[in-house]
């Protein structure tokens, strides 16, 4: 039997009391409203954290009609790409009064409109989601959310509000232009055949119309299903290289599978970049372990998550920011003449 008193819920006025401030100015410090002084905001914050007392937002929220959260939605939560997205987010946050709730969608549409639906419910003051492409559904609640809204990652598009990315069509481009700048020829392309995964689409298309536009034609390409993995790389690799032992270059969609090529070349002796140069895309950290640095972009995500999170802390609509992706050579691709 539980023989502890019960517990009645802390008021403002129990942090009034503990703080020897009234009850208007303890509101005014917690909501951050208002100007108080320096040693009196650190009076009632000392005195709130040791009763252990914490504001009611759905209140507040009742009279705003909006609570401080902001809806976060991506692909993927085991995806090593979208944590930095998402520390980003908390780094813009920092300070501004708002926090974030993340919810993921499986790169399922339908998914991401459930997911949506039930931020929105919450009324968050802002939401910022992954990527250019959602169903009618999802459109049409982001339309008429009434907050800023920040699509991230992508600025192929046309954004519902504001955008803050990289264009993955240029990405792709500016890879196929390094390559073929090094004297590569024979290139083939490792990708993905998650519907979902549009921005390693539009990168695969600008890296082939860059190939085209110089006369050079892909000569072969293989996907894979599922999450990106190491021996998701290894295997297609290998497969890819049996079929066509003639490619001297590689382009991986991302840098996980990059780096499963990489270990499979290292690992059969090919002369890497000599023999066959290999670029990834993301600017992983993980490949700063591999016996070799394989060639890549730096996506920006960082930069990208504190951006927009600025965005919606300002309550800004219309902003549209394309950030720039950073070539890393590493030692994967020949080194020019």
């Amino acid at each position: 039997m539980d023989r502890r008193p019960p517990r009645r819920p802390l008021t403002l006025r129990d942090v009034s009391d503990a703080s020897g401030v009234s009850e208007m100015t303890v509101s005014r410090v917690l909501r951050g409203r208002g100007e108080v002084s320096a040693a009196t905001r650190d009076r009632v914050l000392a005195a709130a954290h040791s009763l252990g007392y914490v504001p009611n937002r759905i209140a507040g929220a009742l009279a705003s009609k909006r609570v401080n959260l902001v809806a976060v939605i991506i692909p993927s939560l085991s995806n090593m790409v979208f944590p930095e997205v998402l520390a980003g987010i908390s780094a813009g946050l920092e300070g501004s009064g708002l926090q974030p709730v993340f919810g993921a969608t499986h790169y399922d549409p339908a998914r991401e409109a459930a997911v949506l639906y039930e931020m929105l419910s919450w009324r968050p003051s802002g939401v910022i989601v992954a990527g250019l492409e959602h169903d009618a559904s999802a459109r049409a609640m982001l339309a008429q959310a009434d907050v800023p809204v920040v699509e991230v990652l992508d600025t192929d598009g046309t954004p519902i509000d504001s955008a803050v990315g990289i264009s993955h069509i240029a990405a792709g481009a500016s890879m196929a232009q390094a390559v073929l700048a090094a004297g590569y020829r024979r290139i083939g392309y490792l990708g993905t055949s998650v519907g979902g995964d549009h921005r390693a689409r539009k990168r695969r298309a600008g890296f082939v119309a860059a190939l085209a536009t110089a006369g050079v034609p892909l000569a072969a390409e293989t996907a894979y299903d599922g999450g990106s993995a190491l021996a998701k790389g290894r295997d297609m690799t290998a497969a890819l290289m049996a079929a066509r032992p003639d490619l001297d270059f590689l382009y991986y969609a991302n840098d996980v599978i990059g780096a499963g090529g990489l270990l499979w070349c290292l690992a059969q002796g090919v002369d890497v970049p000599g023999r066959v140069g290999l670029a990834g895309f993301n600017g992983l950290d993980l490949l700063e372990g591999l016996p070799r640095r394989l060639a890549t972009q730096d996506s920006r995500r960082f930069a990208i998550g504190r951006r927009a999170a600025e965005i919606v802390a300002g309550g800004l609509h219309g902003v549209i920011e394309t950030l720039t992706p950073e070539l890393i050579r590493g030692d994967t691709i020949r080194t020019l003449p």
